[in-house]
């Protein structure tokens, strides 16, 4: 079923994954993106994988008048995978007001114009972080919503509220909230990968930063934790899987099978890997050596978060495919080819 999908922050990380996966499945798709966290060149690697090239407009979603008149350009536009939001916990903490403007002003002004449609599909980048330390394992969708922990954490519990207050005054509104674990890896052709500006906020780029030599070593945040090697645990999904996840949902939506018109799944594997099986499996899968060193915890880090993920398999109709060892190699050829291209650039 083709169809004119918006995706916004369509060429950061899962964004550009996620506009490949809805090109190959036949969807028109049309990106907007402010290039705040990201690079335009994504899009040639996107045109290359995928043989087509989005649409694309530069945008500032937090700008009112520019979000109507982009759908008065676009008045065809059938659904919207929403990725567009600052994402650093880090610096929320630091600049709180900067994250409720980005993540909560440009999610209502995107709805007010869905608003007007007489159908409109929604699928939101929510995250594993509205449950924060879980009472149980695996966590499952009906696992409670915690206190956040940080301004960045709150935009998404926040975003949440927003769109079940808006699917329960309109019955034409759909939206399905897809809360990640943990996405790491990049595309098998190292066309499109992560590319974090300045000090990276995930493990998975700091550890390919440091093995090719960009960073001295790795710190592992703690070893006294209260798991088997003393390492956090965390849910680690190749960004294809959960690309495709998006696609899924939003023919689910397009196909009028959801059970309600909000719905939430949990995205991840199923399966918690420490800091340091993760180092292993990384060693394993590239013969490269890590060096990393142990130091205190960092503050706000949980012990544990592993999804449930037998709603997603069985109502969606979706699993992962891919295993850490591929998701790591594949996290390493893309960060030797971003060196091949820094060194051509030079």
């Amino acid at each position: 079923m083709s169809s004119r999908i918006l995706v916004t922050g369509g060429l950061g990380f899962i964004g550009s994954h996620t506009v490949v996966a809805l090109q190959e499945k036949g969807h028109e798709v049309v990106i907007i993106d402010n290039l705040s966290n990201s690079s335009i060149d994504v899009l040639a690697g996107i045109t290359k994988i995928s043989q087509k090239t989005p649409a694309f407009e530069n945008i500032d979603l937090r700008n009112k008048t520019e979000v109507k008149e982009f759908f008065e350009k676009y008045p065809d536009i059938e659904g919207v995978i929403h990725f567009a939001a600052s994402k650093a916990v880090g610096e929320s903490v630091e600049n709180p007001l900067l994250y409720y403007e980005n993540n909560l002003s440009s999610l209502i002004y995107l709805l007010q114009e869905l608003q007007q449609k007489d159908n409109a599909y929604f699928i939101f980048s929510s995250s594993c972080t509205v449950y924060g330390q879980a009472d149980n394992l695996p966590i499952t969708e009906n696992a409670p919503v915690k206190k956040a922990e940080s301004p960045y954490g709150n935009t998404k519990q926040i975003g949440e509220e927003i769109l079940i207050d808006t699917a329960k005054i309109n019955k034409n509104f759909k939206a399905i909230s897809l809360r990640y674990f943990n996405p790491i890896g990049a595309h098998p052709s190292a066309e499109i990968g992560e590319l974090p500006i300045g000090t990276p906020q995930n493990l998975i780029p700091f550890i390919t930063q440091t093995a090719i030599g960009k960073r001295k070593e790795l710190s592992v945040f703690g070893d006294d934790y209260p798991t088997e090697d003393g390492t956090c645990i965390r849910d680690y999904i190749h960004v294809i899987d959960l690309a495709k996840a998006h696609v899924v949902a939003l023919e689910r939506l397009q196909q009028n099978r959801e059970k309600s018109n909000f719905e939430v799944f949990n995205l991840g594997t199923g399966k918690g890997s420490s800091v340091l099986e993760v180092i292993n499996s990384f060693e394993r899968s590239t013969g490269e050596k890590l060096p990393y060193k142990i130091v205190g915890r960092r503050e706000g880090d949980i012990v544990a978060a592993y999804a449930d993920t037998q709603k997603a398999n069985e109502e969606l109709g979706w699993k992962t495919e891919k295993h850490l060892d591929e998701a790591l190699k594949s996290a390493w050829d893309w960060q030797k080819e971003v060196v091949r291209r820094e060194k051509e650039d030079n």
